[in-house]
């Protein structure tokens, strides 16, 4: 017999667990039983009046931010109109049937002002951490580095030319981007990141960095940074900077240097491409941090004229010489150059006017300089390292930190952001990590649904 569905839907009471309509393996269990919340309320306290009408939970604010970032939903509006149709939403953020969902206006205030005050969103990644590597999904023993340009809120057609925009305005006049960017100006990753002058500088976000890196047509972009665990992938650090490699190498060493302080983790190699190879940072690695760059050098020494390449000579370290192809040796005065970077070792005149191979060492001039970066020891370690079976199994380990950024494009869709200034890009990335995290440790460590349910009468 057909069946035939009621068209009396004004039942005047129901018994309905909301519970029993979420199913055992959803989502949503997985991420509510890694994720801890029960510190917030603490943590926000100061930044809340103890007068006045109650605010919107702080917690339930932070739930469906995660739910908007887990499951892809890239706007304020609509995670809302989700959370207040999804059953699933609903239980995971704590609202019964008859809750109402807050407005989507409520959230730019509280981020803007308590959540950031509060450093709401790096503390929470910091516990999901945590909770990763109680877990043991962090190895600790080797970390891969890389950034990923995201594209900016900026209008190509309303930008104006670098040379025409001013640092020497009234931050008070201006609006919250702007300030956040006037605030960075001394900052390594933003306006001290160099003093080139970009082609074009958006008004409306004058953080963004024109960029046309991708080979493609420019546009305004940030760089988001990633610091994780090769073991199972974890992200162990975020941090958002311009996309030039100087703020994005700074990026690195800030947080090889938090990750440390903060969950003391060292690793013993650091995985990474040639935009961390030049000599500054892997004499840091190695001098200073102890830590073994399985990271490709950034060398422009060779030579495409059929003369020979600085590789050509070699290095003699006891004696601080180099010795050329003929036999000779090529001495320095120890006075550094290019800036106190660089120290020259010349060959003696006479020894090169009678040489037979000056035609393929020095045709043009009286006799050959080398150039040697005063930090080329380090670059050496690094070039010894790149012919070793470890370099080969790093390199491999790198495609894990691809993944990461795979994955937030495509599967959280973070391919533009929605906030504007270095706060706002911040505040994106640290929470597309926050989502990453949760995702591994729920994929990862197989837990049973909470004990205690949700029950709606």
């Amino acid at each position: 017999m057909m069946g035939r569905l009621k068209s009396d839907q004004g039942q005047l009471f129901y018994e309905f667990h909301l519970s029993d309509a979420i199913p055992e393996d959803h989502l949503v269990r997985k991420i509510d039983a890694a994720l801890d919340l029960s510190w917030l309320r603490n943590e926000l306290a100061p930044h809340y009046s103890s007068m006045g009408r109650p605010s919107i939970d702080p917690e339930l604010m932070i739930r469906m931010l995660v739910v908007g970032y887990v499951f892809a939903i890239r706007s304020e509006r609509l995670i809302c109109r989700e959370v207040q149709v999804n059953l699933a939403y609903r239980w995971f953020c704590k609202l019964g049937i008859e809750d109402a969902v807050p407005d989507h206006s409520a959230f730019s205030r509280a981020r803007n002002e308590r959540f950031r005050e509060g450093d709401v969103f790096r503390r929470m990644f910091e516990r999901v951490v945590e909770a990763c590597i109680a877990a043991g999904l962090v190895g600790g023993k080797a970390f891969a580095v890389d950034a990923s340009l995201i594209q900016a809120d900026a209008n190509k057609q309303r930008s104006i030319a670098g040379g025409d925009w001013r640092r020497d305005r009234d931050p008070a006049r201006c609006s919250r981007a702007v300030k956040e960017y006037l605030a960075t100006l001394d900052d390594t990753a933003w306006g001290a990141a160099s003093d080139v002058v970009p082609k074009f500088i958006s008004p409306s976000d004058p953080a963004a960095q024109w960029t046309g890196a991708h080979k493609g047509p420019a546009f305004f972009a940030y760089s988001d940074n990633y610091l994780i665990d090769v073991k199972f992938g974890v992200i162990v650090d975020v941090e958002a900077s311009r996309s030039i490699r100087q703020a994005e190498v700074g990026a690195a060493r800030t947080m090889i240097e938090r990750t440390e302080e903060r969950f003391g983790l060292k690793p013993e190699r650091l995985v990474g491409d040639t935009a961390y190879g030049a000599a500054p940072m892997l004499n840091w690695l190695v001098e200073e941090k102890g830590i073994a760059p399985h990271i490709p050098v950034f060398d422009k020494s060779k030579r495409d004229d059929g003369t020979f390449s600085r590789s050509d000579f070699q290095y003699d370290p006891t004696r601080d010489v180099y010795h050329c192809p003929a036999g000779k040796t090529l001495t320095t005065t120890g006075t550094l150059v290019n800036d106190g970077t660089t120290l020259l070792y010349l060959a003696r005149k006479h020894d090169c006017d009678g040489c037979e191979l000056k035609a393929r060492c020095c045709p043009k001039n009286p006799f050959r300089k080398i150039p040697r970066d005063r930090h080329e020891a380090a670059r050496d370690v690094a070039r010894a390292l790149a012919g070793t079976d470890g370099f080969d199994r790093s390199r491999r380990e790198r495609k894990k930190i691809e993944m990461r950024f795979a994955h937030l494009k495509r599967i959280l869709r973070l391919g533009r952001l929605r906030l504007r200034g270095p706060q706002g890009a911040q505040d994106e990335f640290v929470l597309a990590a926050i989502a990453q995290n949760l995702r591994r440790l729920a994929a990862l460590v197989a837990r049973p649904p909470p004990a205690q349910a949700l029950c709606i009468a």
